[in-house]
């Protein structure tokens, strides 16, 4: 299931990524413990929400960006 719709807005499980990161979940292991998915599909929605410049990555840990933020207000 894709992260990022094709409007350019975060999908049901992008929204679920992004607030699991809000949440202090850091690593893709903190965050698909939280969403309960698939590793796989958790670092797959991590590169396309990386991409759309909804968060940022540093050394395998990921943080919102403004974007981000701004998408699960």
């Amino acid at each position: 299931m894709p992260c990022i719709s094709p409007d350019g807005k975060p999908t049901a499980s992008g929204l679920a990524t992004l607030k699991a990161i809000k949440s202090g979940a850091a690593t893709p292991e903190e965050i698909a413990k939280i969403t309960e998915q698939p590793l796989f599909k958790v670092r797959s929605g991590l590169r396309e929400l990386t991409n759309a410049g909804f968060i940022e990555a540093a050394e395998n840990k990921y943080t919102l960006s403004k974007t981000g933020e701004n998408a699960i207000l």
